[in-house]
């Protein structure tokens, strides 16, 4: 018995003189502070959301626009006399060239009136120069002279009268385009002011549509941008007309994109979807799922802060496409919940599990 007492004397020595060495050793005798361990049992009665690191990246906004195609030209062709067709040298539909011939009337007596003017011309030319060597001579007195110079100058205006009238007879493309319409037959008795054909110009070919009174200073001549028929083609070209005078019922102005249509293949009148670059900013590419809504109805997506806490980022949607939507107006990282967040509350502490390694991350605010 009294040996125990001896060995558990000398035990609580020991411990003694470990504990006194261990407080001298510190120096100054300060304890050492140290971080409290984590409460794990805390951190199991939080909620798991899945989170994801991401970063911003440099995206342009767009005016995404409702459009048409529109030819750069059309030109109803109208008759400029009267008179029966005779000929037709093109069908609905053909490519014409500058200067092709469309269409003839019946001259009719036209031929015969030119002849005769041109005859009168001459007659008059010669009396013209016979009064000039008289005049030289002093036997033509000067009125005479000028009175034959002046019936010279008629019949030349005559005649410049004929050979227009004979002209009008054949109807001519003035530019390069297509025969979307050819209103008359051979044997149609045409007038003045008569159509013809409608030519249409498709190159370059035109997407207009009408752009917001928002937008409209953003919008400069030269610009390049694109549009996407209906079929899905993409197409690329510049801006060369903003209007400067906004639609009275809109409120919005017309904006037109030329496009090289050298070929023909884009007709006018099809749908299309105009983009218009206006500026970049810095934004995230994601899925539609993660989105959520504020109380006061704001679109936005919940994300981790450095403390552990659940905070709402509202955001702007700023384009989409079939993988996903553009939102700005956030900040340049995010450690972004992207499972869950339907289910946690701005300011609650959740416990955060990374979605690529499905491992808890531990944040400050679970300690």
């Amino acid at each position: 018995m009294k040996s125990s007492y001896i060995f558990a004397g000398l035990l609580a020595i020991i411990a003694v003189g470990w504990v006194l060495s261990g407080q001298f050793a510190e120096g100054n005798g300060v304890p050492k502070a140290t971080k409290p361990p984590v409460d794990l049992a805390a951190v199991e009665k939080m909620p798991s959301v899945r989170v994801r690191a991401v970063i911003a990246e440099r995206r342009v906004v767009s005016a995404i626009l409702r459009g048409r195609t529109e030819a750069v030209r059309k030109v109803a062709l109208k008759a400029e006399t009267k008179g029966r067709i005779i000929e037709l040298f093109v069908e609905e539909g053909e490519k014409v060239t500058k200067g092709t011939v469309i269409a003839k009337i019946s001259p009719d007596d036209r031929h015969a009136r030119l002849v005769e003017a041109r005859a009168l011309r001459e007659l008059r030319d010669v009396e013209y120069k016979a009064a000039v060597k008289l005049s030289k001579k002093g036997f033509k007195a000067e009125t005479k002279l000028v009175a034959a110079h002046a019936s010279l100058e008629a019949a030349e205006a005559i005649v410049k009268l004929a050979e227009d009238e004979l002209d009008k007879t054949t109807l001519r493309a003035p530019f390069a385009g297509a025969i979307d319409d050819r209103t008359v037959e051979i044997g149609d008795f045409v007038e003045p002011g008569d159509e013809i054909a409608l030519l249409v110009d498709l190159n370059p070919i035109l997407v207009v549509a009408q752009i917001s009174e928002r937008y409209h200073d953003k919008v400069m001549i030269g610009k390049r941008a694109t549009a996407r028929l209906v079929d899905g083609t993409m197409i690329e070209g510049k801006v060369r007309f903003v209007s400067s005078v906004a639609d009275p019922a809109t409120r919005t102005f017309r904006v037109e994109l030329e496009v090289d249509n050298d070929e023909g293949r884009i007709p006018d009148g099809l749908t299309a979807e105009l983009r218009i670059p206006l500026h970049e900013v810095p934004a995230y590419h994601l899925s539609p799922a993660v989105l959520t809504l504020a109380d006061n109805g704001e679109i936005g997506v919940k994300a981790i802060s450095e403390t552990g806490d659940v905070a709402f980022h509202a955001a702007t949607v700023i384009d989409s496409d079939p993988e996903g939507v553009w939102l700005a107006g956030l900040p340049s990282s995010l450690l972004l919940i992207t499972v869950g967040q339907e289910f946690v509350s701005e300011g609650q502490k959740v416990k955060a599990v990374d979605d690529q390694t499905l491992e808890t991350l531990m944040l400050g605010g679970a300690s």
